[in-house]
């Protein structure tokens, strides 16, 4: 093999369809993220995934371990829901830790990871995804007779759209994407509350595109339904890939996720000229 090119171990795993590239920072370096990131996430010419997911040490006393996130597009995004989930899994179940609960350093702070185990498999993860913040002033967005939106930050920003049509996120989702009232874009969630109490929600994910899921999405599109008195402080969230658990706390106003973690494959791929 050419001693210019170098093979970098990666993990593919996915939270409720929401699928990234892992690699193990603390064992291989990777140069350049963001470049990486477009180059394996194309689905027909690399790997194929929503971004690519890097697990590192913390630098700082108060988190076990910190990850960085990038988009399909190469942009850095604050935090992932289902990523910290697949971690939780990856580092227990890689032998990385035996704790199970795991303080994850992100770039919208610390995450609490609290593992359910039975016998060596971790079988769910919840996370605490903090308090979400509301912005009144972002209830206004028009867009062709949907109603208003609900702005709320789970450490990135969503825009919650409630409709009975949540199929329009393919011709909607990338024009709210951009538009001009989220100057750092956005993430965009049609939303609509089922009979039974559920709410089917479709993601436009800033960066990347529809997506199967979101976590902070579902837990900002359960915040809003809160807020516009659709749905109590628990609700299950029913995404393209899967259901994730939603609990809106009053006791600390924490919002709680709690959902699966699949591993898909291990490989290595080449990297270098």
């Amino acid at each position: 093999m050419d001693s210019k090119r170098t093979r970098i171990p990666f993990t593919k795993m996915h939270g409720c369809g929401n699928d990234y590239i892992y690699i193990n920072v603390m064992q291989h370096a990777v140069a350049d993220p963001a470049k990486a990131s477009v180059l394996w996430s194309d689905r027909h010419k690399g790997i194929g995934s929503d971004g690519l997911v890097l697990i590192d040490r913390s630098p700082v006393p108060e988190a076990d371990f910190s990850m960085r996130i990038f988009n399909a597009d190469g942009s850095e995004a604050m935090m992932c829901g289902n990523a910290s989930r697949c971690i939780g899994k990856y580092l227990y179940e890689r032998g990385m830790t035996d704790k199970t609960e795991i303080r994850l350093l992100t770039l919208s702070g610390v995450k609490v990871l609290k593992l359910k185990v039975k016998g060596d498999t971790v079988e769910s993860v919840t996370v605490d995804m903090g308090e979400p913040v509301l912005e009144d002033e972002k209830q206004f967005l028009p867009s062709r007779g949907l109603d208003c939106g609900v702005f709320v930050s789970m450490g990135n920003p969503h825009y919650v759209i409630f409709t009975d049509n949540v199929d329009q996120v393919g011709e909607l989702g990338r024009k709210l994407e951009i538009h001009a009232a989220f100057p750092q874009r956005c993430n965009i969630e049609f939303a609509s509350v089922q009979p039974q109490g559920s709410i089917r929600t479709r993601v436009w994910e800033r960066g990347s595109g529809i997506t199967q899921a979101c976590g902070t999405g579902a837990c900002a599109t359960a915040v809003a339904a809160v807020v516009t008195g659709r749905a109590e402080r628990t609700s299950q969230i029913v995404m393209d890939g899967g259901t994730l658990t939603i609990e809106w706390r009053e006791t600390d106003n924490h919002v709680y996720m709690t959902g699966p973690a699949t591993f898909v494959f291990d490989g290595e791929i080449e990297i270098g000229k």
